[in-house]
This record gives structure tokens, sequence and C-alpha cells, in this order.
């Protein structure tokens, strides 16, 4: 299908053929840590050793990420049929700390349906939701389920983590290696309450 004449709907529409569930997600990084492989069209060594520590932290947040009471109530009485179609790859750490926390969520209401696809199998997907022109991810697009209308859209990361990174990236050019342990730390300390609170707001 030529991508040029296909309209954002279309171009969803396709994406959502092409999903898994996030059990399926998971399911297909185990496999790829056992064969030694990653998702994506890049099959290095570096991203190959970022899919298996993924793995290994998904794991750990889909064992111990918390929603509060509160927030719990709230999700659990919004009302609304939407689906968050989430563009990613197995190596993006970022979505490794995040995507557990959105199936947490979704989990709580059958209302909201969570969808997965990979990003460079969903080009014309990704180019629809750049981030200050990069194909940066995890990224959230929130649909009305009925119509797949576009609502809102989330990430790479919760707003306090890219006010973290954007700050750092004025005073120093560049992210280091060491901002990124420290970032890593951060999404440890915070255990997902940032993107809770970001994924209450799309809802709210």
């Amino acid at each position: 299908m030529d991508t040029n004449t296909l309209t954002i709907k279309d171009i969803i529409s396709e994406s959502l053929n092409n999903s898994m569930t996030y059990a399926d997600y998971r399911i297909l990084v185990s496999n790829l840590v056992a064969k030694n492989s990653t998702t994506g069209n890049d099959k290095s060594e570096d991203l190959v050793a970022y899919t298996q520590l993924n793995d290994r932290r998904m794991r750990r947040w889909d064992k111990t990420a918390k929603v509060s009471e509160e927030i719990k109530s709230f999700i659990e009485n919004y009302t609304k049929k939407i689906t968050w179609l989430v563009i990613s790859e197995s190596w993006c750490g970022d979505a490794a700390h995040i995507m557990p926390i959105i199936n947490k969520v979704a989990e709580l209401n059958a209302n909201i349906e969570y969808k997965i696809v990979l990003r460079d199998e969903n080009e014309a997907l990704m180019d629809q939701f750049l981030t200050n022109g990069g194909k940066s991810i995890p990224k959230l697009v929130m649909l009305d389920s009925e119509t797949n209308e576009v609502i809102n859209t989330f990430g790479p990361r919760p707003t306090v983590a890219t006010n973290l990174v954007n700050a750092y990236k004025t005073e120093h050019g560049i992210l280091t290696p060491a901002f990124k342990e420290d970032l890593q730390r951060w999404y440890n300390i915070d255990k997902g309450q940032s993107t809770i609170a970001d994924l209450v707001r799309l809802l709210s």
C-alpha cells in the first residue's frame, strides 16, 4: 500500500491490525532473549544486550509496580472506550520502565485496550508521532476505540523525566553515559508513579 496516499486513520487502522497485546509482547521479548536477538532493524550486540537487560527490568516491574487505591478508583470508574497504541522496541531502556506501568493501569479497566507495535515495522505510524523531529520511543497514542480518532499522546518519557533530560541537554549539550545511568536510577526510585500520574492526566 502506498503510504503517501494513506490518511492517518488508515495508518492507525493498519498498525492496529499489526499490533499485539502486552502479554504477547512479553513472550516475544523473552523468546528473543533466548535466541540472543532483539526487535528492530539493528541487531547489534549492544541492542541485544539491552533487550536482555530490559526483559529483566520488565519482569521486575510486572511483579512490583503498584497503583495507589485513590488512582485505582479513578481508573476503574473511567467509562470511555479507548485504545492505548504504544510504539516501541525491545532494546529501548525507557520503554522497559514505562510499558509494564501502562499495563498495570490498563488492566484496571476493560474500557482501556493496550496494544503494541514495533517502531521499525510501522514507520508510517512512527512518522506521524515524532518528538522534536525524532523517532523517540516509547510513544503512546491514545485513540477513541470506536472511531480511531487520536485523542492525545504520551511519551517517550514521563513529564518529570523529560524535564530532567531537557535540563541536562541544555546545560551539557548531550546526554552522557553517566546521566543515562542516573536516569535509570531515577526510574527505579520513582517506581512508575510519574508515568501513572501522566496516564491519569490523559484520562482526565
